[in-house]
Parts: structure tokens; sequence; C-alpha cells
């Protein structure tokens, strides 16, 4: 574009000298050599820009003709290094399909048609072929030589960490990406891959230091990197808990400025809190994130934040999770279980019933056979409710890679990658079992008959033995295994013998909808006298 204007304003700068030398007629009168010679001004002027514009091709002829070997030279030359990059891209393609034949047929051309000092690539796609074709020394070499030229250097580092990784060396994996996440910082795989290492070993201050300077460089995404500190801060928080309450408080509260939906770090905050005798500020963190997610763990630790409480006491704060987020199945849970150990069973047994309806589990289950055992101690309504938790969706638990934690881990031990661990439901053993004859949540609550007052007073009579906290884990971990239940043989009736009769009695249907899986203790009475006739059972 710059050409064309300036070729436009020289056009223009001799038109216009040639108009003002034709407005301006005159004569030019030379004498060379005893001659005299005279012509118009613009005679002499055409003359004199012709001959310089034939000095002018005379020197672009002479300079042609003086460098065309080497323009020949150079037109081989390139035609040359064209058929190398084009047998170069083709080679990449067939690496990137998996042709090794024809990806190592165009490795070895390209390396005929150009120099391996001028184009790198050809050991990247050497050491694709190898790959292909199991020659993993020989790959690796390649990546060696590459992460020795500045150009290749990061490409051969990767190369050099992923096959480490392959191999299992985690050492040498971690090696590679620190020297690329040290020479290059806007590597987002080299400062992941050194982040989950500084995890795995538990360096928390490295691994915040090194996610800063990623944030610093515009590596992550702004809410990536807050997730990832955040996660980063609740686990040094979590460590220092036991020795330094003071300092993982504040970590586990920057935190939560980071990403206010954290679990982990609302209960550390809150642990550290409640260890400075802090109950209001700890209360208060732990509603704020109930507010947003009710979590059992949130409830568990708010119901039984002092150490000092009655039962009464912790019912009390469990019906004010249920006023901060009513109509919540983990609410009514709480309120259930703070009114079991009250012995406020009425209330326990609608709140545990409710919560049922709205997302039925194995623990809300669970926890209505313990009611129904405080309240009546009905041996065939407690088996009902352990049927209903065996075939219920399991509870949810931190779960990574297939692995389920009791308590919150920041890096999973599978993959080692941080923050792994969700709150979901575990994969449940018995998906794939058939469900025929599973009675709904509602029908299994309606189908159970009114409970007689005399059996409830009786039940109460029964001295309560009171549940200590330090039981309490263990309580848990009885309620978490699972509960084997007989398989009920059928039994054929025999034959009763000819001129017997017998008078068949109208069996009544059980409360929730089959026979009992526990057929109950015998009556001695009916065992005798059924002896003169035939047996049952």
């Amino acid at each position: 574009m710059v050409r064309i204007l300036f070729f436009i304003l020289l056009v223009l700068a001799l038109a216009l000298g040639f108009a003002w030398l034709a407005d301006r007629p005159g004569e030019l009168s030379l004498i060379w050599q005893g001659q005299r010679i005279e012509m118009s001004l613009m005679r002499a002027a055409t003359i004199l820009i012709s001959l310089f514009a034939a000095v002018l091709i005379i020197v672009w002829l002479i300079r042609t003709i003086w460098l065309s070997p080497h323009t020949v030279t150079r037109y081989f030359r390139a035609r040359k290094r064209d058929r190398g990059y084009q047998a170069l891209s083709t080679g990449l393609i067939a690496a990137g399909a998996g042709d090794a034949t024809l990806a190592r047929k165009m490795a070895g051309r390209a390396r005929g048609l150009i120099r391996i000092d001028q184009e790198p690539l050809i050991h990247l796609l050497e050491a694709q072929t190898a790959l292909i074709e199991g020659k993993y020394d020989d790959a690796r070499k390649k990546f060696e030589l590459m992460a020795e030229d500045p150009e290749t250097r990061e490409l051969g580092l990767r190369g050099l960490y992923l096959e480490a990784k392959r191999l299992g060396a985690n050492e040498a994996a971690r090696q590679y990406a620190e020297r690329a996440a040290e020479k290059a910082p806007h590597l987002s795989w080299a400062t992941l891959a050194t982040l989950d290492q500084h995890s795995q070993a538990g360096q928390w201050d490295e691994a915040i230091r090194l996610l800063d300077q990623s944030r610093a460089a515009n590596v992550l995404d702004k809410k990536e990197a807050n997730r990832k500190k955040a996660v980063l801060l609740t686990a040094r928080a979590t460590s220092k808990l036991e020795a330094d309450p003071r300092a993982a408080r504040d970590d586990a509260l920057a935190a939560l400025k980071l990403d206010d939906r954290l679990v982990p770090a609302a209960l550390v905050a809150a642990k550290a809190l409640f260890r400075e005798d802090n109950l209001r500020k700890g209360a208060s963190a732990l509603e704020k994130i109930w507010k947003q997610d009710p979590h059992p763990e949130v409830a568990r630790l708010y119901v039984r934040a002092r150490g000092g409480d009655s039962a009464v006491d912790r019912l009390k704060r469990a019906k004010r999770l249920e006023t901060l987020r009513g109509n919540n199945a983990v609410s009514l849970a709480t309120v259930a279980e703070a009114a079991l150990e009250a012995r406020e069973l009425e209330l326990s047994r609608t709140k545990a019933q409710a919560a049922a309806r709205l997302a039925p589990s194995e623990s809300i289950f669970l926890l209505l056979a313990d009611i129904e055992e405080a309240d009546t101690g009905d041996e065939g309504r407690i088996r009902h409710w352990m049927a209903q938790a065996l075939r219920s969706p399991r509870d949810p638990a931190w779960t990574a890679d297939g692995v389920t934690s009791p308590t919150w881990l920041p890096v999973s031990p599978v993959s080692g990658r941080l923050d792994a661990f969700e709150w979901k439901a575990p994969p449940s053993p018995l998906a794939g079992a058939t469900e025929e004859g599973r009675l709904s949540v509602d029908d299994a609550i309606r189908s159970l008959p009114p409970v007689a007052p005399e059996q409830q007073a009786a039940a109460r009579e029964a001295p309560a033995t009171a549940k200590s906290e330090e039981s309490q884990p263990v309580l848990e971990a009885e309620r978490e295994a699972p509960i084997k239940v007989p398989e009920r043989k059928e039994t054929a009736a025999p034959q009763p013998k000819s001129g017997e009769t017998v008078a068949e009695e109208e069996e009544e249907a059980p409360f929730f909808g089959r026979p009992p899986d526990d057929p109950g203790v015998r009556d001695r009475a009916v065992e005798e006298g059924n002896k003169a006739g035939f047996r049952l059972f």
C-alpha cells in the first residue's frame, strides 16, 4: 500500500513539473568542445529524465545477470524446503492419526529435505512416531534433545513429564514440571502439575506461593484460582488446628472469603473459634454456610458446639437450624436425632418420617428403627425399617475417584488431584439389584398400624440408657454396617391324612405388605397345640 502511494506521488510530481515547464518556455544553450548546442527547456528536461531511466535499466540488467546463479540456487532451495515442510506436515498428521508407517516415511523424507538444525519439529515427528511404534526409549532421547534446545525446551519437558507419569516415576515427573514452571510460568500444565505435587507432599506454603505466581501471570482463571487457593488454605488450616488454633482460624476465614460455599473451611473455622471460646462467631459461620448448603457435618458440629449442653439444649439448637432452612431433609433428620436423644419420641418420629418422604436414605430409615426401638420395642417394626434401609439409596459421603473418606481430604489418594473430593452419594453395591416388591416411602409409612397406648407405655417404663458422646462414633459405625437379613425358606405344608379335616384360617396380611423377615418368638402353647395336628413351621 505504501509503495503504491509513493508511485502515485512520484507520477504526480513529474506531471506537475512538466506542466510548470510548459507554462514557462525557454531556450537552453550549451557550448561543449567548440560546438554550440541549443534546445528548448522542455526537450532538455525530457532527455535528462530519459537518460536517468536508461541508466537505471542498465544497472538492473547487470545486477540480474550477476545474481542469476544465486537466484536459481535460491529457487531450487525454496522448492526443496517447501517439499520438506509438506512432508513434515503430512508426517505430523499421520502421527496424530496413528499411522506409524507413513509417519516414519515422512520423517525420513523431511530429514533429507530440511536441515535438522533449522527445523526442530523433525524431532517432534520422530518422537511421536517412536511413541506410536512403542519405542519409548527412542522417544525419551528425542524429548531430551528437545529439552536442551531453547526453542523446544517446553515441548521436550512436557514430553518427558508425560513419559515419567506413564512409568510411574512421580519424582522425575515433579522435577520436569518444576523446570517447566521455572522457565515458563505461563504454562498451565506445569503449574497445575507442580501444584498437585506440592499438595500430595503436604507442602501447603509452597503450593500457595506457586498459585499466587500463576495468578499474577494470568495462567489460571480467576474463579478456578480462588477455589484452589481456598482449598489449600483449608488444608493448611486443618493441619494447624491442633497446634495453632489461631492460625487455623485465620486461614479458614480467608478461605471462606475466597469461596463462601466451601463446607470444610467453615467447619475448621468453627472448630478453631470454639476452642477459643468464641461460640457466637463460630455458630454464625456455621449458620451462614447452612443457609446456602445444609450439610450433616455442619449440623452435627452446630448442635454439639458446647460440650456441657444437655439433650434438651441440643434439641433447641437443632430447631434453630430448622428455622434457618425449613422443609429440608437434613434439617428434619437433625431435629429427629436431637429429639430422640431428648426422649421426645413423637416429635422425633414425625420429623424422621417427614425427612424420609423428602429424601429417603439409609440413615433416615435406621433412625426410624432406633426410634421404634426406643418407643415401642416392636421387633417386627424395627426389622421393617432395617429392610427399608437396605433397599434405600446410600447416604452422601466425601467421594473422589470412586473412593469414599469419612472426612474431607484436599487431595485424592488415587490420582493425587487437588480438590477432588465431593459430597455425593457413593456408588451403591446394590445398584444392579432388583427392586421388585419394594415399597415406596409413603406406602411403607402408611402400612404400619397404629401403636397401642399400652405398648408405648410399657416401652417407656423401661429404663432409658443414656448414650455418652464417647460412644457416638461406635453407634454410627454400627449404623453404617450392612445388615444381613436371613432369607426365608419356603417349606411345603404336609398333606393331611385321609379322613381328617383341617380348618382353613384366613392368613392376616402383614403390616408392611409381605411376610416379615423375622417370625418373632414362638408361642409354646400354640406349638403344643399344633403337635396334635400338623406343624406349619
